[in-house]
């Protein structure tokens, strides 16, 4: 371990219920007091002071703000399959609706706080467990959409390894980009127009 994974490592690994839902409280209570106060403000005795406990209990779980903000970046990266791939419908004429599927699960997972997502996006430091979590995401969503593709008979792309990169990477980095501007975002429009271009590509439109 590098000395700087060793400066965003969580001090304390849960092994107990409580120990967890401690753990959970400081990263609630971080997420709520970056999104408020931003992350230059957001000191770890706001965070301990949000998560009614001293701020010799938080460096117990986390040694700094940096290590807290890294950890909520992982679990947000590594947030799970999506949800909508098992439910698809597969008949000819409905591979628009299958994007639409991808791309709100994408949009939903960001709209919750835009002004956490710019921060995490701007601030977090990079540690070797978000490596492994963008790794970890990246694999298991990109394998999901290309079995969806080969299934769907409305897919015509040379290439099913390279679509479903593409289709994976263009929706989210589109989404992450959009969904934290401070500007207001009309997230309608971004759904339909990332929907559209994903659908004729994958259509082979040219």
């Amino acid at each position: 371990m590098t000395s700087s994974d060793r400066r965003l490592a969580p001090r304390r690994k849960p092994q107990q219920v409580r120990a967890e839902l401690t753990r959970e409280r400081i990263l609630t209570a971080a997420a709520h007091v970056f999104a408020e106060h931003g992350y230059a403000a957001g000191t770890t005795n706001r965070i301990a002071q949000h998560a009614h406990m001293s701020i010799g209990s938080l460096y117990q779980y986390f040694p700094n703000k940096d290590a807290i903000l890294a950890e909520l970046l992982v679990r947000h990266v590594d947030r799970g399959a999506w949800a909508g791939a098992a439910a698809l419908d597969l008949t000819p004429g409905s591979l628009r609706k299958a994007v639409e599927s991808l791309v709100r699960d994408a949009i939903d997972h960001h709209r919750d706080d835009p002004q956490l997502l710019r921060i995490m996006i701007e601030e977090a430091p990079v540690s070797s467990d978000l490596i492994e979590a963008i790794d970890r995401h990246g694999t298991a969503r990109v394998r999901q959409v290309r079995d969806a593709l080969a299934r769907h008979p409305d897919v015509h792309v040379p290439d099913l390894d390279v679509a479903a990169e593409l289709v994976v990477g263009t929706i989210e980095l589109n989404t992450h980009k959009l969904m934290a501007t401070p500007r207001p975002v009309q997230v309608e429009k971004l759904e339909t127009e990332l929907v559209a271009m994903i659908t004729g590509y994958l259509r082979g439109d040219r």
